[in-house]
């Protein structure tokens, strides 16, 4: 897939502001400071299409930018640490979940992990959460430019180890670097094959 265009349209907090759900939607999550901002802009091939921050939690609403005039890139509420009073952190979860379950044309979510770490519970419980609600996802694991090779293989199979105590099959996963923009190519194919399958009803 190439990047005509990426605009962004608004910025909902909740589901019911969101636009019209006339385009096939990928939403994006992760834990706070995964590098989702620096990602989405490696993507898009637009640097500054998502607002980068040191500060984690930044992202509070559900941010839609429109790709091609064809798709919607969703920017979500990232979970797990933030120094935000607990009451505006349920409040974001309140509504992500809502998003999640009931926005009727989300294709799938690509979930964030951050491969220099071992497997968080918050990652896997969000994964199981979303298995069980049969919501399609994809792991994408980033910032894979900060290990060597080998130190990045172990890390994925810790996760698919752990992951497959309690799943049957592995969910579909990339490998990405924001920096060396490894994986874009990959993701993108995945979209557009998505997109057409959208269009196509399948």
């Amino acid at each position: 897939m190439i990047i005509h265009s990426a605009a962004f349209i608004k910025s909902s907090p909740t589901i019911k502001e969101c636009p019209a759900p006339e385009k096939p939607e990928f939403g994006f999550i992760g834990r706070s400071n995964v590098g989702k901002s620096s990602l989405i802009n490696m993507l898009t091939g637009w640097s500054k299409l998502a607002k980068t921050s040191v500060q984690p939690g930044k992202t509070r609403t559900i941010n839609h930018f429109v790709v091609n005039d064809s798709w919607y890139l969703v920017d979500l509420p990232g979970y797990g640490y933030a120094k935000v009073p607990v009451k505006l952190r349920e409040k974001w979860v309140k509504a992500t979940e809502q998003y999640i379950l009931r926005r009727e044309n989300l294709v799938s979510l690509f979930v964030l992990l951050d491969v220099r770490h071992k497997p968080q519970k918050s990652d896997l419980e969000f994964m199981e959460f979303l298995g069980n609600n049969s919501i399609p996802f994809a792991r994408v694991f980033t910032k894979s430019d900060k290990l060597t090779i080998t130190a990045l293989e172990n890390s994925v199979i810790q996760y698919n180890t752990e992951m497959l105590k309690n799943w049957e099959s592995l969910p579909v996963s990339f490998i990405t670097s924001a920096v060396k923009a490894n994986g874009r190519d990959e993701i993108l194919n995945y979209i557009e094959e998505s997109v057409n399958n959208f269009s196509n009803g399948a």
